[in-house]
């Protein structure tokens, strides 16, 4: 935006809303509170902050329905600030709430302050999820809206529209790098699809980004785009004779307040609102600019910018107490009526629904339902076995009955990665239902698409939302697509579950494009993430225990495409041992083993198998099956001693995945059967062979390791064993 538009400043125009001259000064104060911080701190987003105050007054204190005095309410509205960097247009409203107070502007983005440089959930008062990474926000706020919907239908579905005690509206505010974000069309699109009428998406067209004007790589037609996505589109003008030479801007409150509330009225439609603004106005010199996108605005434009705003340029941090107080005050009665009414009909639903009541208050204590344990399937010994994938779609089609709260499907992949609750309703409008697919808006069914990254971010918002349990699935090579929402998913403590099939080059023909290598330790690598990878059957019926049970972290759930064998379990461990990350499933002919071999998934029978081999030799071998190495990095130092003494050291690994990480259980003197290399198109069975996932390779590994031991030769940087089978071209 080369121009700039008048800089004569006239106040907010809301007069249908009744506003006075304290919600303009409020409005004003959340503009220099934001210049001010910034300023103080050096680094931050001043533009969209300022330009965007009158926007986020009007969501609280007019629309959105929250209560000042509890932000964990189960009635309240959604607020998503998907352009998270403008985090101080969300800071400042909180201020006004009293869950924060101007020290907290003041300390913006320091060390140990309540307002970090992105809203984070679980650290702020007010915030219902993190942002930061664009256009995230708008998928993860879509989640919300969809796990609205069923949690209606879950709880109160005879409830007629608006008159539910679960009833609540999603909005939603993005900008410009919000809407590039592949992530927010791949979301949006399923949003139309969905015909979610309880979200609203407010677009602050500034068309600012870092590289300032976005007509350089942002062209198309936003709102037509909205419309073929099938949403109740609407503009509303703030900026006008846009790119001639006299500019005009007029923040007219009311027409952005009817778009708002008339888009409330489309029930089966989410709605769109394109609000055209100039970045930081009504700064001086700095509105309409790049500069003022990511950077301080410098202490002249901060004291240009009160000037035109009637503020003291001298004075930082202003705030005029009696204003703040009628703020608050006001905000409080408004929480207290919404609160009140709220509270009446809540009363009346647990008394005419006492069975959704009781469902509700254990899923809110986050307690597993009493049958379970009955309900969990379980498999006798089979040298065939059953692929865990299809072990884990039958675990959740005999959970659907015990534990309703819990759903979800897949990116386009429910057959083959066996998501599907055999007879359970797909979540879906009357009207998009197909002959395969038949469902209601309050199905259990979910389908995602080919959009893994947007139904990362979906699953996200369903458990941050709290009242359902939600999983989803595709291929683990696929997981890459995800990565970005798995990341967001960790550090918001999600309790999604992300179900990754074909967990191997044991998919086979699919070849090096589908086959995972480098996935697995790369997933590990997330910080409050888990990753478990069970051996057969039922290991998966207890992992899927194990998860369902387990709170504050998200977990990638990854399953084989092969059949694998249904493991011994009369005379090998029982499968619970999964529980502790890592068990002892087969142990030795001497309480103290002479080699340790440790697997996961498809490899533990392998190694099983290598054993017996070695037992046969006069090798003592102990078979450790470790599904989860975070569950066991939980454990205490006795139980990990127990299950890998430390006097053992020769040891083995046995993934087919990459070799990093597993240095850290097999020691100096161990071998790790792995593969670090991409794979080929053949059978499965081919390629373990070929690649050295044998149990004649974990043999040989494991005399390479006890020999180690036995010369004292220090193993750091012993090959891989699976590499040096492989010869490029095969």
């Amino acid at each position: 935006m080369a121009d700039q538009t008048t800089r004569n400043v006239s106040p907010p125009k809301a007069e249908s809303l009744g506003w006075t001259d304290t919600d303009v000064r409020a409005v004003d104060t959340a503009r220099v509170l934001a210049a001010d911080a910034v300023q103080k701190t050096g680094n931050g987003h001043p533009g969209t902050a300022i330009s965007l105050a009158p926007l986020a007054y009007l969501l609280y204190q007019n629309v959105i329905v929250h209560d000042v005095a509890d932000p964990h309410w189960l009635g309240r509205d959604r607020f998503v600030l998907s352009n998270g960097h403008s985090s101080l247009t969300q800071y400042i409203q909180l201020f006004f709430d009293g869950f924060l107070e101007k020290s907290d502007i003041s300390s913006l983005r320091t060390w140990g302050s309540k307002t970090p440089g992105h809203p984070e959930v679980h650290h702020t008062q007010g915030i219902d999820l993190t942002t930061g990474p664009l256009g995230s926000g708008v998928a993860t706020g879509i989640g919300m809206a969809m796990a609205q919907r069923r949690q209606r239908g879950l709880y109160d579905p005879a409830a007629a529209p608006g008159e539910s005690v679960f009833d609540h509206h999603v909005y939603i505010v993005a900008g410009d790098g919000c809407m590039m974000e592949g992530v927010a069309s791949e979301a949006s699109s399923l949003a139309g699809t969905q015909q979610l009428g309880n979200v609203t998406l407010i677009f602050d067209q500034n068309q600012i980004s870092i590289e300032d004007d976005t007509d350089i790589s942002f062209s198309e037609d936003v709102p037509k785009r909205y419309e073929a996505y099938g949403w109740d589109v609407r503009v509303v003008e703030w900026r006008t004779n846009h790119g001639t030479t006299s500019p005009t801007y007029v923040e007219d409150v009311d027409a952005l307040f009817a778009a708002i509330e008339e888009g409330k009225k489309v029930l089966d439609k989410p709605t769109f609102i394109m609000l055209r603004t100039v970045i930081a106005w009504p700064s001086p010199k700095a509105q309409g600019t790049g500069k003022s996108h990511g950077s301080a605005l410098g202490d002249d434009e901060v004291k240009g910018l009160k000037r035109e705003l009637g503020f003291d340029p001298e004075q930082t941090f202003e705030v005029d107490e009696e204003m703040l107080a009628a703020v608050r005050k006001a905000r409080a009665e408004r929480s207290r009526l919404h609160r009140q009414a709220w509270n009446e009909q809540f009363a009346a639903w647990q008394q005419a629904n006492p069975e959704g009541s009781q469902l509700l208050e254990r899923v809110q204590a986050g307690q597993l339902p009493a049958g379970l344990d009955a309900a969990l399937p379980s498999w006798e010994a089979d040298e065939k076995g059953i692929a865990t994938r299809a072990a884990s779609g039958k675990v959740l089609t005999a959970l659907a009955d015990v534990m309703p709260e819990l759903w979800g499907g897949s990116a386009d992949l429910a057959e083959s990665n066996n998501t599907t609750m055999a007879g359970q309703p797909s979540f879906l409008p009357d009207d998009r239902q197909t002959a395969m697919w038949r469902g209601n808006p309050y199905g259990r069914t979910l389908h995602f698409g080919v959009r893994e990254n947007a139904m990362g971010m979906i699953l996200n918002g369903i458990a941050l939302e709290g009242l359902t349990r939600p999983y989803g699935g595709t291929f683990l090579v696929f997981s890459d697509y995800m990565r970005p929402a798995v990341r967001l998913g960790a550090i918001q403590q999600c309790d999604a579950i992300y179900v990754w099939t074909h967990d191997s080059i044991g998919l086979g023909e699919d070849g090096p494009t589908h086959q995972p290598i480098e996935h697995l330790a790369s997933l590990r690598a997330i910080p409050g993430l888990d990753i478990v990878r069970p051996a057969d059957a039922n290991e998966t019926a207890q992992v899927w225990k194990q998860v369902l049970a387990r709170h504050g972290r998200p977990t990638g759930m990854i399953l084989s495409r092969q059949a694998l064998p249904v493991l011994d379990r009369s005379t090998m461990a029982g499968a619970d041992g999964v529980a502790k990350g890592a068990y002892v499933l087969v142990e030795g002919s001497k309480s103290t083993p002479d080699v340790i071999l440790i697997a996961t998934g498809s490899e533990v029978s392998i190694a099983v198998t290598a054993a017996a081999t070695l037992e046969t030799q006069g090798v003592a071998a102990r078979v450790v099956s470790m599904p989860c190495v975070e569950w066991f990095a939980e454990q205490d130092a006795a139980y990990q001693e127990q299950v890998l003494p430390a006097a053992v050291r020769a040891r083995v690994s046995v993934e087919a995945g990459s070799s990093l990480g597993w240095r850290e259980f097999v020691g100096d003197a161990g071998k790790i059967v792995a593969i670090d290399h991409f794979g080929a198109s053949a059978d499965g069975k081919r390629l373990f062979q070929e690649f050295g996932f044998t149990a004649e390779a974990v043999v040989a590994a494991a005399e390479a390791s006890l020999a180690r031991v036995s010369d004292a030769v220090p193993g750091g940087d012993a090959p891989v064993v699976a590499t040096a089978t492989f010869e490029e071209g095969n």
